[in-house]
């Protein structure tokens, strides 16, 4: 099984912090309490990561009701494996995690979301960011802080201002 990374488990607590924050700014909701205890004990013996399925039953079911919130999959619909690469250019992930995907487990899927943005290479990251950020609009173009370059263009051009 694969393991959870510890900042999976940061994540998960934030959103459930979000979700039920704390009435005197002291307790914690159940979930979140779970997830603290493992995260202590990762930091306390140094551990990047927990192991799937050895993780409390509580903060399994807590971390994955965070995961359920997160995009399944880092495809943004420009995959070269189908051309032969080894590494897909439009997502980042290799042959074998785009076609086993849907057998992944959660922790598995995490692991390959956690490389493919930390060696950030993929055009999901870069050409293609917009595809990657779905249904989220892009924010209009501001206009030009110089007016007077576009005039200075007209003129280039063998435009006279009149």
């Amino acid at each position: 099984m694969a393991g959870i990374h510890i900042t999976d488990i940061e994540s998960a607590i934030n959103w459930w912090r979000e979700q039920r924050p704390s009435p005197d700014g002291i307790s914690l909701c159940a979930e979140v309490q779970k997830l603290a205890e493992v995260y202590a004990l990762m930091v306390y013996y140094r551990e990047s990561e927990c192991d799937e399925a050895s993780m409390p039953p509580a903060a399994r079911e807590a971390w994955l009701a965070w995961y359920g919130t997160t995009p399944d999959t880092p495809c943004i619909a420009i995959c070269s494996t189908s051309q032969g690469d080894d590494l897909c250019k439009g997502c980042g992930r290799t042959f074998d995690e785009v076609q086993l995907w849907p057998e992944m487990s959660p922790a598995e899927k995490r692991a390959t979301w956690r490389r493919i943005t930390l060696e950030n290479t993929a055009w999901r990251f870069n050409r293609y960011a917009e595809r990657a950020r779905e249904g989220v609009s892009k924010p209009p173009d501001a206009a030009p802080a110089d007016q007077g370059a576009t005039r200075d263009a007209g003129r280039d051009s063998g435009q006279d201002a009149a």
